[in-house]
């Protein structure tokens, strides 16, 4: 059996964590929840390369925001791939986002966020 991609999903809003997490799975990806900002950089810190890319909102409880660990996941590896996903803070990509991110307003369907995952994912380089 093939292992699935690990995606690292932080949403901490359970219906949107949820349909992530259900559109994720169905589209032939592992996903990883991660409750906060601050567990994803843990996460990202001791499982380096477990993960294949990141889905992240922008606005999460605690102290690290999704533009925060998206940039932490960048100083782990450079060429993370990133996925945003959010309903407010769309307008602040241009100028907070990493380079090379994608990002999804809610709500979206299903389907574009496994688009928007794979799409990261076959531009990703690989780093083996």
């Amino acid at each position: 059996m093939q292992d699935l991609p690990v995606i690292l999903v932080i949403e901490d809003d359970p219906p949107i964590q949820l349909v992530v997490e259900d559109a994720l799975a169905d589209g032939g990806f592992e996903p990883a929840i991660a409750p906060s900002g601050e567990e994803a950089v843990t996460l990202l810190k001791g499982n380096k390369g477990k993960y294949r890319a990141l889905v992240t909102d922008i606005s999460l409880v605690g102290r690290i925001d999704g533009w925060e660990v998206a940039r932490r996941a960048r100083e782990i590896d450079p060429a993370f791939p990133i996925l945003y996903i959010t309903g407010a803070d769309a307008d602040r990509w241009p100028s907070h986002g990493v380079p090379n991110s994608v990002l999804l307003t809610k709500p979206f369907a299903p389907a574009q966020l496994v688009t928007a995952v794979s799409q990261l994912l076959n531009d990703a380089t690989p780093t083996t």
